[in-house]
């Protein structure tokens, strides 16, 4: 027969021994995750907010909401978290500048090969139906240079929720294994993207909570991962726009004739 007190205190036992910071992480960040979805969606922003916004906007201003909601579920507020709640200092959960000559030296290795990778990918006809999200950007420079503006602050709740909250703060547990494991929501939260990219989004996930865990600062994250998507959104939007769909020189010519 079992004895529920006897289970009751084994299971006590077992929590005590546990990091009370790993608990709190893992099990807050699906939290956040799934709030995101739910009152930082489009959806919810216009079902509640449709009367405050001009219909024209409506777009522009839905995918500012989802931006905006993430910067805070997935930066804001797990900073918070970890500074009043676990009393961390900035530079112990990712805030400080930690090896910032190594970081810009990568950046600027990295930075040609994405200007060339997005540039190829963005000749598959999938990644002009994604890309930009907001697809009026792709034809208008002023909605194009909001619309990625607004971008900025998602990528701060985005890189923080993986690089920064869920890596330095589940890192005493686990140690270099942290890398791991935050690439794993990471990718999985690409799927139903084309299949490229969530292919590549295990690589990326993985390759960027090294970098962030070798410089000891996640703010290296945002430039990396905003250029992919700032330039992807560029080519994608040069190419509706002319019609390029080749990956030649002549092409890329006219696609810049397009500005």
């Amino acid at each position: 027969m079992i004895s529920i007190s006897k289970e009751w205190s084994s299971l006590k036992r077992v929590v005590s021994e546990m990091d009370r910071q790993t608990i709190f992480v893992l099990v807050s960040v699906p939290v956040f995750v799934l709030i995101h979805h739910q009152i930082g969606s489009r959806t919810f922003f216009r079902q509640e907010f449709a009367e405050w916004v001009q219909p024209g906007n409506m777009a522009l201003a839905s995918w500012g909401w989802w931006f905006s909601t993430q910067g805070v579920l997935g930066f804001l507020i797990p900073v918070l978290c970890l500074v009043f709640i676990f009393k961390r200092k900035p530079g112990e959960i990712g805030l400080g500048l930690g090896d910032w000559k190594l970081a810009l030296g990568l950046s600027a290795l990295y930075i040609p090969l994405v200007v060339i990778g997005t540039f190829v990918l963005s000749a598959d006809p999938a990644f002009q139906a994604n890309y930009p999200h907001l697809h009026s950007a792709a034809s208008s420079w002023k909605v194009f240079a909001i619309y990625e503006s607004l971008f900025i602050f998602y990528w701060f709740g985005w890189e923080y929720l993986w690089r920064g909250y869920m890596l330095f703060g589940t890192e005493r547990t686990f140690g270099a294994y942290a890398i791991l494991i935050q690439a794993i929501p990471f990718a999985l939260l690409h799927a139903g993207k084309p299949f490229a990219e969530g292919m590549l989004s295990v690589v990326g996930g993985i390759a960027l909570g090294a970098l962030v865990w070798r410089c000891r600062s996640f703010w290296i994250a945002i430039p990396i991962h905003a250029a992919q998507m700032l330039i992807l959104d560029f080519f994608c939007s040069l190419r509706v726009r002319t019609g390029a769909t080749g990956l030649g020189l002549s092409d890329l010519i006219e696609m810049l004739g397009g500005m």
